[in-house]
Order: structure tokens, then C-alpha cells, then sequence
């Protein structure tokens, strides 16, 4: 295994980790900002009123994610053990 190969698997797996974790990142952004623009339009200022909704969406966005997330994870490593066996020849 050289250097670069190795920085390549790497480079695969941030890539991978970003592409997961958008879904999520985006659907609770836009849950804040909504709960932020309704927070300034009616004064309360509870900290609960943020958090407790962002929770909930991320789970569930999480559970309706789920198994494409599963499969983009199975086609990697399916991908790297590949490799690893025509490396390993």
C-alpha cells in the first residue's frame, strides 16, 4: 500500500461520511431557522423550543434515511475489501 492510496481511501471516506450526513444537516438548518423566524415573530425566547423539535427531526430524518444510508455503507466497504484483496495479490 503506498502513501497515496492510502490518502485516497481516506479522501473516499470523508466524502462518503458528507454525503450521510447532509440530509440531516440540512432538514435540521431549516427546522431552526424556522423555529428561529418564529421565535422573533412571537418573542419567546425558550431554549427547549429550539432543541426539542431539531431532536425529533433529526431522528427522524435519521430512521427515513436509514437504509440508503446502509447501502451507501455496504457498497464502501464492499469497495475497500476489494481493493484490499487485489492489493493483498
Amino acid at each position: 500500500m503506498t502513501q497515496e492510496y492510502v490518502i485516497g481511501i481516506c479522501t473516499q471516506a470523508i466524502y462518503l461520511i458528507l454525503i450521510l450526513v447532509s440530509p440531516v444537516l440540512i432538514v435540521t438548518l431549516i427546522v431552526g431557522v424556522a423555529i428561529g423566524i418564529f421565535q422573533a415573530v412571537t418573542s419567546i425566547q425558550e431554549m427547549t423550543l429550539t432543541f426539542i423539535p431539531k431532536i425529533f427531526i433529526a431522528v427522524l430524518v435519521l430512521i427515513i434515511t436509514f437504509p440508503w444510508t446502509i447501502n451507501k455503507l455496504l457498497d464502501f466497504t464492499r469497495q475497500i475489501f476489494a481493493q484490499i484483496a487485489l492489493v493483498g495479490r
